[in-house]
């Protein structure tokens, strides 16, 4: 799976906490009456049942509803006590187990098979039924496309949710072979983990007929039909199709497609020393997606929004799209062919993913800055998670699948990766893929924990990676380092590495291999004084090589970014770094310089005026384009932090107005560069809200005002009609429903309602906030997320406190009632924070009181009063 879970749809049943009513389940012990498996009874359960097979049989016809038969065969250890098996809202017709027909014992979340109607030995149940397509993402979700009514379905069953399309023992330490027929309309493609054996056509159906697959945890499982446009190319050593609805066909290059996949696959066949498990390897786009993409066995799919442009890619996005297929390809292998046995083994199922595409990606494609992306962007989402409000051990105890997600956040995937990256640095690159290699050839087709991984790791690089493993995976937060060195004639006579502890509650100083850089001031010019590579450990770590070299400038002490540490910049080197940054002829450092000084900002160490002062001077001239989307993201939320804390002040008018004009210099300026540009028009219609600036973008849309060496496709022309709905501009209402009748589609539906709920009115908000808190809306959850997203932004403070109390007043009934998946995108918008001394006071009361809150919104609370505090913060050092 790539990228952060952003939600699902509302459900009745969606309670985490057991009922009152409890089913006699496996193990001796009771299973809770909902909708979800404690760890405990899946344990209980996969310690009697062996085995597995599923035999299905589905048929589909577009319709609201599907039917299917499931044969169900396994070995069962002891008839001790009831065995339960789950199935989500379904409508059962009839059930056999072992040849009779029983009545169902079934509360809409799995039935109840009593020990009498079951053998020691070989079982087997026979289950057909019916159910409602799923809307929300999960299960066998559906969509009908608006621009031709076609009919598209595909099926998204992790963590926990195969059993909203089939009756199964749901739950990823049960592997199991799966045989699969499907009845579909003659016009559709159907496609699963297996390349179908062959189709027979039965007038206006056909029926697809798939080969049994190899063992496969449920979760890895897919179903996917419709109207789908096909591409194939076979010029590799594994047959490659790519997939998408018919209405979009013409924004997909299935060249860069095909391109990324084949080199991947030749990669890592050579990498992890075992051919590619699936025989086959088919991509498909798909619409109204949760998550970025799921690496579903032989079918992976991808959210159409990420992937789909409509115009030429942009090195960014090109890049974007070659690291995800790569990390989706990479899970073929760590998570599909060996696979966690419970999901607290998540975190090392993303991260080593994240950490292979990344260096697939630096080593097969045209981006070998991938670890330069990989910094400005995923790393700096870790820290970001990695404080006290928002952090959590990278290995944490999963009570069931209601909390599966819980802890799916950038500490799962970012700072996984982060930390995989200097084992692998610590150990060495080939000793940690000898480690890699001997996993997956010992645990093929099995399931894992922890140890097995760091055991391979440890039997490569002969070292007991124990301490290792508490240290990093065990213990949260990050430690900071810090350069503490004495000069002497112009040479220096004392160096020793600092390391601080994260908090008082969490003392644990690690270990790590680094590179030290110091550098020299020579003209406008930093250059290379030293590199040394140290090994640090405890709280000071004294570098002897450094002892004679020249007195330094500026002293980096992780250069090359193969730590995870915070860098606390000495004085002199924070100084230098102001005033050099364009000096510093490596991207990578020029990064890591330019983030030192916004974690100032962040810290309320540097106000945030000298950090724009700073920006305004050295942004323009940046060449380098991920540093530049980094940099111009820094600009933004600086604007941001502005519009909370002074938003009708002069100094925020004037600033508005100088980054405004500084952006459209700079798309002018870049003419012969589109990827520049684009970057630079992005911010500058994320950050126009002078008249001027509306005025221009208004003039953008209609042609009357161009820009050399671009042309305005329909995604910027969405941009600019939300900028200038946010803050009202003259006739953009009415633009906006212009747009709307010439872009019909499922994306341009989307925007306008962005556009819609982004306009600063009291009854638009009012309106919309009632639909996002509406658990029975028929509207699908993929707009609902679009209202989240859309509700409150930045500028529109009095507008969001007319609501405050009540959203924070109805946190606690809301998360009880929408369920944990849904809360992920609720209470990330929904909480209230003002960016005042009063807000930060309200927030602790909401926290001091939300004792039965679950984990996920209770820690989004926690984080909401800690940005909000440090928005104070920084407010009170300008």
């Amino acid at each position: 799976m790539a990228a952060l879970l952003a939600g699902a749809t509302p459900s009745a049943h969606a309670d985490s906490g057991a009922s009152a009513a409890t089913i006699t389940a496996t193990g001796g012990a009771t299973r809770a009456d909902n909708a979800f498996l404690s760890q405990e009874d899946a344990a209980a359960r996969s310690a009697r049942v062996s085995n597995v097979d599923y035999v299905l049989d589905v048929a589909l016809t577009g319709k609201e509803s599907f039917s299917a038969t499931d044969t169900i065969s396994f070995d069962l250890s002891d008839r001790a006590t009831a065995l339960t098996v789950d199935l989500d809202h379904a409508t059962i017709a009839a059930l056999e187990v072992n040849g009779k027909a029983v009545a169902p014992q079934y509360n809409q979340w799995f039935i109840t098979l009593p020990p009498e109607s079951l053998v020691v030995g070989r079982n087997t149940l026979r289950i057909s039924y019916s159910r409602r397509h799923s809307t929300n993402g999960e299960g066998l979700h559906r969509m009908v496309d608006p621009v031709d009514g076609r009919v598209y379905l595909y099926s998204q069953f992790e963590p926990a949710a195969a059993h909203q399309m089939f009756a199964l023992f749901d739950q990823p330490d049960l592997k199991a072979h799966f045989t699969l027929t499907v009845s579909a309309p003659a016009d559709w493609q159907v496609v699963s983990a297996t390349r179908e054996s062959r189709i027979d056509t039965d007038g206006a159906l056909r029926r697809w007929v798939f080969p049994t697959t190899k063992k496969l945890s449920a979760y890895n499982f897919s179903l996917h039909a419709g109207s789908y446009h096909v591409w194939e190319d076979n010029s590799g050593k594994y047959p490659m199709r790519l997939f998408a609805r018919q209405s979009v066909a013409s924004q997909v290059t299935p060249a860069d497609w095909f391109a990324y996949t084949k080199r991947g696959l030749a990669f890592f066949d050579d990498y992890f020393g075992i051919p590619y498990p699936f025989a086959k390897y088919d991509q498909l786009l798909v619409p109204d997606f949760l998550y970025g993409a799921m690496e579903n066995a032989g079918a992976v799919t991808f959210a159409e929004h990420n992937f789909l442009h409509k115009s030429a890619m942009s090195a960014g996005q090109r890049q974007s799209l070659a690291s995800v297929i790569l990390h989706e390809m990479a899970h073929q292998w760590f998570g599909d062919l060996v696979t966690m046995k419970w999901w607290n083994g998540i975190w090392l199922n993303e991260s080593f993913a994240s950490i292979m595409a990344t260096i697939a990606t630096a080593e097969t494609t045209e981006f070998t800055n991938s670890w330069q992306a990989f910094y400005n962007r995923d790393k700096q989402r870790a820290y970001r998670t990695d404080e006290p409000a928002s952090t959590h051990p990278i290995d944490t105890r999963v009570a069931s699948t209601a909390n599966a997600f819980d802890n799916i956040d950038a500490i799962t995937y970012s700072k996984g990766q982060a930390v995989l990256a200097q084992l692998r640095h610590l150990l060495g690159a080939e000793v940690f893929r000898r480690g890699v290699q001997d996993y997956l050839a010992s645990h093929a087709y099995g399931n894992t924990t922890l140890p097995d991984f760091i055991g391979s790791l440890a039997k490569a690089s002969r070292r007991d990676l124990s301490q290792w493993t508490n240290e990093w995976l065990y213990q949260p937060g990050v430690n900071t380092i810090a350069a503490d060195y004495a000069c002497s004639a112009g040479r220096v006579e004392r160096f020793v590495l600092r390391q601080l502890p994260f908090d008082a509650a969490t003392p644990i100083l690690r270990e790590q291999r680094v590179t030290l850089g110091a550098f020299q001031v020579r003209g406008a010019a930093l250059v290379p004084a030293a590199e040394v590579d140290v090994v640090y450990r405890g709280a000071a770590t004294a570098v002897a090589a450094m002892i004679g070299s020249p007195c330094p400038d500026l002293v980096y002490p992780n250069l090359h970014d193969w730590g995870y540490v915070q860098v606390r910049l000495d004085a002199r080197s924070r100084a230098v770094a102001r005033t050099h940054l364009g000096g510093v002829a490596d991207p990578l450092l020029r990064a890591m310089l330019w983030q030192a000084l916004w974690d100032d900002v962040r810290a309320a160490q540097m106000p945030l005026d000298a950090f724009l002062q700073t920006a305004l001077l050295q942004a323009p001239g940046e060449q380098d384009y991920t540093l530049l989307g980094s940099i111009l993201s820094k600009i933004i939320d600086a604007e941001h932090y502005l519009a909370a804390i002074m938003p009708d002040s002069d100094y925020r008018k004037r600033m508005t107005t100088e980054l405004e004009a500084m952006s459209w210099r700079a798309v002018q300026a870049a003419a012969n560069n589109r990827d520049i540009q684009r970057r630079w028009l992005s911010a500058y219609i994320e950050t126009a809200s002078t008249p001027t600036g509306l005025t221009r973008l208004d003039g953008l849309l209609d042609g009357s005002v161009g820009i050399a060496g671009l042309a305005i496709d329909q995604d910027l022309r969405w941009d600019m009609l939300r900028q200038l709905n946010r803050h009202d501009h003259p006739g953009s209402r009415e633009r906006l429903q212009q747009e709307a009748a010439r872009d019909p589609s499922d994306t341009g539906q989307a925007a306008a309602l962005a556009a819609t709920v982004v306009r600063p009115d009291p009854q638009t908000k009012a309106q919309w906030l009632a639909a996002a808190q509406d658990l029975h809306t028929e509207m699908p959850f993929s707009k609902i997320r679009v209202v989240l997203d859309n509700l409150f932004p930045p500028g529109q403070s009095a507008l969001a406190e007319a609501s405050a109390t009540q959203r924070l007043a109805g946190l606690g009934a809301m998360d009880r009632d929408a369920g944990p998946v849904t809360m992920r995108s609720y209470a990330a918008s929904m909480i209230p924070a003002a960016c005042t001394p009063a807000s930060v006071a309200r927030l602790q009361r909401a926290i001091a009181e939300g004792a039965g809150l679950s984990a996920g919104t209770a820690r989004e609370l926690r984080v909401a009063a800690q940005d909000d505090a440090r928005c104070v913060a920084i407010a009170g050092a300008m």
